[in-house]
């Protein structure tokens, strides 16, 4: 196997130093995923309040045989953050023919879990795991039959977390990197009420609170930073007029952090944007796919909170 890296320490350093310069400090989502960090989203699927994963399942159970035949035979898979590969146990278990099944993900030792586990119960796929960070360009794997009936599977709403820009800038990568007859299968968060949005971003239990604060522990192992990480409160909010949720860490103190050679100041109540979660109505995200996809066909939920979206490379 190809042995694709994971986490760039140089380019980590760089965009962390710039984000946290910026007079809204930020810090790219994407550094969320170190081991813990996918094992708290992991949680975070599986509570009462975060109905995105209920309602996805709810989706792939009611509609797996006709998603199938969209899908068709002899495919590759190739599925973006793939994490635990939960979702994609239903593809797997209803594609006889699927030919192989390339997890990416930007974890590497949560991947290779994954990996393990779905090659003993399934002997009879191809698994290849990318560790790759899928919102830079990356390179596929090399197999027979590799630019051909290749379908990404992008769950999760994911796309979400990029502004409409950047969203637009990943279908383009993605559309670059796979073949000429490519399709892809899309979740997608749906518009709906305020204080459903808001509730399945601030959970009970405070898992969604952890997993905000584990992007700055990840810093800290990675880039030997000195984050207090009780110094900073979870905030999460939808911001209507952007159609998004904003997740946030909120400094509880003045203080000083370093990473590597930068030193950052923050004020009391001065906050870190660390996440956003765009919401879509149908029109609207047929109109950010317009130029490198056609949607084939949409389904959605019994309350339409959520979207999968079935498209075809243009």
């Amino acid at each position: 196997m190809e042995d694709f890296s994971s986490v760039d320490d140089n380019l980590m350093q760089k965009e962390v130093a710039e984000g946290l310069s910026k007079s809204q400090k930020q810090l790219p989502s994407k550094y969320f995923y170190d081991e813990k960090g996918s094992d708290l989203f992991e949680q975070i699927t599986r509570l009462d309040e975060y109905y995105l994963t209920r309602c996805e399942k709810e989706i792939l159970q009611k509609n797996i045989k006709e998603i199938a035949d969209y899908i068709g035979s002899d495919v590759m898979l190739i599925e973006l953050g793939s994490g635990s590969s939960y979702k994609t146990r239903f593809l797997l278990e209803e594609l006889s023919y699927l030919s192989t099944y390339i997890p990416v993900d930007i974890s590497e030792e949560f991947l290779l879990k994954t990996v393990n586990r779905l090659r003993l119960e399934y002997p009879k796929i191809s698994i290849i795991p990318v560790f790759a960070d899928y919102t830079s360009r990356f390179e596929l794997p090399i197999t027979e039959g590799s630019r051909q009936n290749q379908v990404v599977f992008f769950p999760g709403s994911t796309i979400g977390n990029f502004d409409p820009q950047e969203a637009q800038e990943l279908l383009r990568n993605i559309a670059g990197i796979t073949g000429e007859n490519s399709e892809m299968l899309i979740g997608v968060d749906l518009k709906k009420e305020i204080d459903v949005l808001e509730s399945a971003y601030n959970d009970q239990q405070g898992v969604t609170a952890q997993f905000n604060k584990n992007i700055l522990a990840h810093i800290n192992r990675q880039l030997d930073a000195n984050f207090e990480i009780e110094k900073f409160r979870h905030k999460a909010f939808y911001n209507e007029g952007a159609g998004r949720i904003e997740m946030h860490l909120v400094s509880t103190d003045k203080q000083m952090v370093s990473v590597g050679d930068h030193e950052i100041g923050f004020e009391e109540g001065e906050s870190i944007h660390t996440e956003n979660s765009y919401k879509y109505s149908l029109e609207e995200f047929e109109e950010l796919v317009a130029d490198w996809y056609s949607i084939e066909k949409v389904w959605t939920d019994e309350k339409n909170y959520f979207s999968m979206h079935y498209l075809k490379k243009k």
